[in-house]
């Protein structure tokens, strides 16, 4: 339908143009002495018109040739990105695939291709890396940070290759140069906290942990435990110093001192250097808050000695009435009794927690309490199966 609007429209021009010509009677003089000619206005329109058509298009063509190489060069680069990004692209899906030799192929290609590309660089030295090729490693970190662009993509994959290696001094020197160019990024964040774990340097990992959930780069779920495991090897740096390690525990904020894995596991480290007594107001209010059977086991460890002593014992055996088939709470009540020399509670509530769980802290503890009562035979027993199945 379209075409036969257009054929219409044309048709009706073209009878316009033919009336306007008939009926144009114009001409056009043109002297020039001795010579004198006449035209036709419309000879002379139509002249002027095919003179501008002809002269557009010559200069069309003089200008498509004078820009010739222009174009054949914009040509070629523009095919040599295509190739570059072609061959980033399969260099990248290579090395997720786990296919390296060929994913370093690909990224030489691009990084040939592509104007020495940094972002090729990088994939060629992971992939190096991967196939534990030292040299084509080296050479392509160093090339990825030849330019001020790529400076920093190139400390990140070093210090991250270097840490996932085990090379701790190069990691550190990595992320060093990090810091001197002014990079704080959440990555470097990451990183600097995997090295500072892997160091032992405990006080800045709960400095890193901190950071890094203000910035949102982990959750809460993900940073407790390794707050956690931060604050038990600082306390177990401080075990030779009673004192100092008491003045910890008691400056350990409110969410350590709730969090009842923590306490678990810092009650050893407290009751080794006679410090375990303090902790017992905590060890209370969680398991009056969430009962946790291994907390309840380690009540011992921080019952303290005379009146002490004595108001755990009693605390424990109320808690017995609301959990009476709980195996840790039974352990905990047999030691507290042997360390109050009540010897047939002891040895009851030892029984019991074996009969509900047999554990290696259990058969132990009756293997202590038989000597006592001068059972070599019956300790013996409890000595091998405390064995047992600490070794199972």
């Amino acid at each position: 339908m379209r075409a036969l609007l257009w054929i219409v429209a044309i048709f009706a021009l073209a009878a316009g143009l033919a009336l306007l010509a008939g009926a144009n009677e114009g001409y056009v003089l043109v002297v020039m002495p001795p010579w004198r000619a006449q035209a036709s206005l419309n000879l002379v329109i139509v002249f002027l018109i095919l003179a501008f058509l002809t002269v557009y298009v010559l200069l069309r063509i003089v200008s498509k040739t004078l820009d010739l190489p222009g174009r054949v060069g914009a040509f070629r680069t523009r095919r040599q990105r295509e190739k570059a990004a072609r061959s980033m692209k399969d260099a990248l899906r290579a090395l997720y695939e786990g296919r390296f030799t060929e994913s370093l192929k690909y990224a030489k290609v691009a990084y040939a291709s592509g104007n020495s590309s940094p972002e090729a660089a990088i994939v060629a030295a992971r992939a190096a890396n991967a196939l534990h090729d030292d040299k084509h490693y080296r050479e392509w970190i160093g090339r990825a940070g030849d330019s001020d662009e790529g400076k920093v993509a190139q400390l990140l994959t070093e210090s991250e290759l270097a840490l996932a290696a085990g090379r701790l001094d190069d990691a550190g020197r990595a992320l060093e140069a990090l810091r001197a160019l002014g990079h704080r990024s959440s990555a470097m964040l990451r990183l600097s906290l995997e090295l500072a774990q892997a160091q032992g340097r405990w006080e800045q990992v709960s400095e890193l942990c901190g950071q890094l959930l203000a910035n949102r780069a982990i959750t809460q779920e993900q940073a407790r435990p390794i707050a956690r495991r931060a604050q038990i090897e600082r306390m177990r740096a401080l075990q030779a110093d009673p004192d100092a390690l008491a003045d910890y525990w008691r400056n350990l904020s409110k969410e350590d001192l709730g969090d009842a894995a923590l306490v678990e596991q810092a009650l050893p480290l407290l009751a080794a250097a006679g410090r375990g007594a303090i902790a017992r107001r905590t060890v209370d209010r969680l398991l009056e808050a969430e009962w946790r059977t291994e907390l309840a086991r380690r009540y011992v460890l921080c019952a303290g000695e005379g009146e002490e002593a004595k108001d755990a014992l009693s605390r424990a055996e109320k808690w017995l009435a609301r959990h009476p088939e709980d195996p840790g709470l039974l352990y905990s009540l047999g030691r507290q009794c042997m360390n109050a020399e009540i010897w047939g509670k002891a040895q009851s509530y030892l029984e019991s927690s074996l009969r509900l769980s047999p554990s290696p802290d259990a058969h132990f503890a009756l293997a202590e309490l038989m000597e006592r009562l001068e059972r070599p035979s019956d300790s013996t027993i409890h000595f091998r199966e405390a064995a047992r199945l600490a070794s199972a």
